[in-house]
């Protein structure tokens, strides 16, 4: 059950807000006049992406992907094992196109898709990422805009899951290993 993990607060909701706020106002000087497409990955990046978009005041076009790069456990799977699950159904083609991430951990992930993405030939490709874990990077990928770094833990938390676990907890708690 959830109440036998022990979880410590990383990040309050209020430092989270702090931090969407400032990426906002990033892509907001980037893109305002170029009606991007904004592809969320799941799951993880729903409660980030909700959160972002309100703070936006401009048009633009919501996508979303699904990859599968993680079992049950606490690693990624690989870069081997990344797979596309849902891509976007938009055509990207000569659109300006902003990847929104929840955490980039090893970075085979992003990697793999923003490779995924270039073959489609957008205008542009930019990453955004709530939250970078750089102690773990295996594949060295350009953050566009980067809210939060992370110690080397397992997060949870606004959206982040485990097992499908602490999605629901509004602030980012790393998972703390038992005695």
């Amino acid at each position: 059950m959830d109440s036998e993990i022990k979880l410590s607060v990383l990040f309050t909701r209020e430092q989270i807000a702090a931090a969407v706020k400032r990426l906002a106002a990033e892509i907001r000087r980037d893109y305002l006049d170029k009606n991007p497409v904004l592809i969320a990955v799941l799951k993880g990046s729903f409660v980030f992406l909700a959160d972002l978009v309100r703070q936006l005041n401009f048009p633009l076009q919501i996508e979303f992907a699904q990859l599968s790069s993680y079992g049950r456990g606490r690693e990624s799977a690989g870069k081997g094992k990344i797979k596309v699950v849902q891509d976007v159904k938009t055509d990207i083609k000569g659109r300006h196109v902003l990847v929104v991430e929840d955490i980039i951990d090893t970075g085979l992930t992003a990697a793999f898709f923003l490779e995924h993405l270039r073959q489609k030939q957008p205008a542009s490709l930019k990453l955004c990422s709530l939250t970078d874990k750089p102690s773990r990077t295996q594949v060295k990928i350009n953050i566009d805009y980067l809210g939060l770094t992370v110690p080397d833990k397992f997060i949870v938390g606004y959206g982040i899951d485990w097992d499908e676990r602490f999605r629901y907890l509004p602030d980012i708690c790393a998972i703390e290993d038992g005695d």
